[in-house]
């Protein structure tokens, strides 16, 4: 089929669509799409669109599901409208003989019907971290430019972009604009940035591509939240000079029109002539390129092993090729890799980016991926229930929240003076269930007595299925208020405080809700005291941990980031705290998983049979 070559010396009217796809539901997102090129009839020649944008990111083994054809995209699409721009999409796709890709596709209207213009399957699989891409899907192996009725262009999947390399060839090859499509989940809140640092990390990327050879380089980002892991935006189209021309919103579905001079570029390119000099250099360069590339007899696996802060943790043996730095004197100041326990600023975060997506983040997991508008929190006086009630109100409103306060017999007064003091604040009606009604029956009934760490925790449980029991009874969902130190330190009541599906402040660390808190306004006598959960009369979370949240917090950071208790000691942090902290971190991956299970077949869940928790 041939692309006839239009608007020579005119504009490309460029749309960035920043996208929410319904998981799994691919039917429905090609309607959504299509009601998209509608919109963008007779506004944009090219409607750009990201990465999985026909079925979402995270599916694991469920790509096989949500594959399809490139003939069933497009006749899922339906028939474009008269004047229809070119679409340029992400999906994962079944190829003719079955394999599955994830891939870029352009396609045109043509006498109204869609045709594929160019197809890219993506070449850089991330299987490290939270990704495991190389286990669901095969690489493309082909990387090239190709002609469209605006010019020549090429198209780059996520993390293709960061590397040098690929932008690079497309340019050399003629590209005259790159079309980026990523599916980015955000990470990293740092204080001192305005965006989430992976974002920022995409920001420089993008700049380096349009500034290195001037072509121009749009990148479409997902938006929404897939099983906790959140994409936020920030799609953006950055000029040859590395200027950002226009930039998505975080954490919103919208779009960005850009008009592009395609000859303006030309010009720009002829007098910055950087291409034509790596052109002539490429002869010379081959040579070195051939010594980089592995060789067959090195049997090098065809993925980059994960990076170093994905290292394994303290109880590794250190490579005897690396050894271990030498100790130095236990002064309490940093060493030059930033590791050391005077560090101010370490753990601070973003608050107020931190709270809008945390706030995103509850609405799309409990209203866009349930279809609920009613939540249940159990509101004990703490610090993290406290947090995740402001959230919640925040998220949804104080008339679809329903706080519970839960008291035990051993629960001290102050407790439930905080709770009440709490919903107050935050404008929630409040509902008092007394525990020990249907706890001591069974205590009564037992031949020896319930010492205080059984009570304890037969109270803790008990109050989960209470508040499992309310939230069937409102047709809500129970919102998780623990945090990430406890998860850590197995600090918390296995299948108690740890059951609700959604936890907005799993992630965070004790100290960084803290700061939160004072974000979102708790009260102050709340987030000063003592942290306590309040299930023997009198303990306080520091009697049991024998650590304070304050130095166990960048304690658990370092190991996190693999660097060992060696190291730590060496560099100023007190010994017994790093002792205790390693071996509850280690004493405890257990209560962070799922049952164990007897693996006996080859569908086992989990195991074989993997799918996400929102396919």
């Amino acid at each position: 089929m041939s692309h006839p070559r239009s608007n020579v010396s005119g504009l490309l009217r460029l749309r960035v669509l920043q996208f929410q796809p319904a998981k799994r539901r691919v039917e429905e997102n090609l309607e959504k799409i299509a009601r998209a090129v509608a919109s963008a009839t007779g506004a944009a020649d090219l409607l750009l669109l990201p990465e999985t944008a026909v079925s979402g990111y995270f599916v694991e083994g469920g790509v096989e599901t949500v594959a399809r054809s490139v003939a069933e995209i497009a006749q899922g699409l339906g028939h474009p409208p008269a004047g229809a721009p070119d679409l340029v999409l992400g999906a994962y796709e079944r190829g003719d003989d079955g394999v599955l890709y994830n891939s870029a596709l352009h396609l045109t209207p043509v006498e109204g019907a869609w045709h594929l213009v160019h197809r890219h399957r993506k070449m850089f699989l991330p299987t490290y971290g939270l990704f495991d891409e190389a286990r669901f899907v095969k690489p493309g192996l082909v990387l090239e430019s190709y002609p469209t009725r605006f010019g020549r262009m090429g198209m780059l999947i996520c993390e293709e972009i960061l590397h040098a390399l690929p932008p690079t060839l497309l340019s050399l090859d003629g590209a005259e604009l790159l079309l980026g499509l990523a599916a980015s989940p955000v990470r990293d809140f740092a204080a001192h940035l305005s965006h989430p640092a992976s974002v920022e990390r995409w920001d420089v990327a993008g700049r380096a591509v349009a500034l290195q050879y001037g072509v121009p380089l749009a990148i479409a980002h997902l938006v929404g939240t897939e099983g906790g892991k959140m994409f936020a935006g920030g799609s953006a189209v950055y000029g040859p000079g590395a200027q950002v021309l226009r930039r998505g919103d975080l954490f919103e579905e919208s779009h960005l029109d850009v008009a592009l001079s395609l000859e303006d570029i030309r010009m720009k390119r002829v007098r910055s002539p950087m291409l034509e000099d790596l052109r002539a250099m490429l002869p010379h360069l081959r040579e070195a390129l051939d010594r980089s590339a592995p060789r067959k007899e090195e049997g090098r696996p065809p993925h980059i092993s994960a990076p170093a802060r994905f290292a394994p943790g303290p109880s590794a043996p250190a490579s005897p090729a690396a050894p271990a730095p030498a100790p130095t004197p236990a002064s309490g100041v940093r060493g030059p890799d930033g590791v050391g326990p005077d560090h101010p600023g370490l753990l601070d975060l973003n608050l107020p980016l931190l709270r809008r997506a945390l706030v995103r983040f509850l609405t799309n997991e409990v209203r866009g991926r349930r279809g609920l508008s009613e939540v249940v929190v159990g509101v004990s006086g703490g610090v993290d229930s406290a947090v995740t009630l402001a959230l919640a109100v925040e998220a949804f409103g104080a008339e679809h929240v329903h706080a519970f306060l839960l008291p035990d017999r051993a629960s001290s007064a102050e407790s439930l003076h905080h709770g009440r003091l709490v919903c107050e604040a935050f404008g929630v009606v409040h509902r008092t269930i007394e525990i020990h009604p249907g706890i001591e029956p069974y205590i009564g009934s037992e031949p020896t007595p319930v010492t205080p760490p059984r009570r304890g925790n037969l109270a803790a449980r008990f109050r989960a299925m209470v508040l499992w029991d309310q939230s069937a009874r409102i047709g809500g969902l129970v919102l998780g208020t623990g945090n990430k130190s406890e998860r850590l330190l197995g600090y918390f009541t296995w299948h108690a405080d740890d059951s609700p599906p959604v936890n907005p402040l799993g992630d965070l660390l004790k100290t960084q809700v803290w700061a939160l808190a004072r974000e979102v306004g708790v009260p102050e006598v709340v987030v000063s005291k003592p942290p306590s959960a309040d299930l023997v009369a009198g303990v306080h979370d520091e009697d049991e941990l024998g650590v304070s949240y304050v130095e166990a917090d960048p304690i658990l950071h370092w190991l996190l980031e693999g660097i060992t208790p060696d190291l730590l000691v060496a560099r100023g942090f007190r010994p017994e705290a790093v002792q205790r902290v390693t071996e509850r971190l280690e004493g405890t991956h257990w209560k962070r998983q799922l049952p164990t299970h007897a693996l006996v077949s080859s569908t086992a869940i989990g195991g074989f049979y993997l799918r996400p928790v929102d396919f």
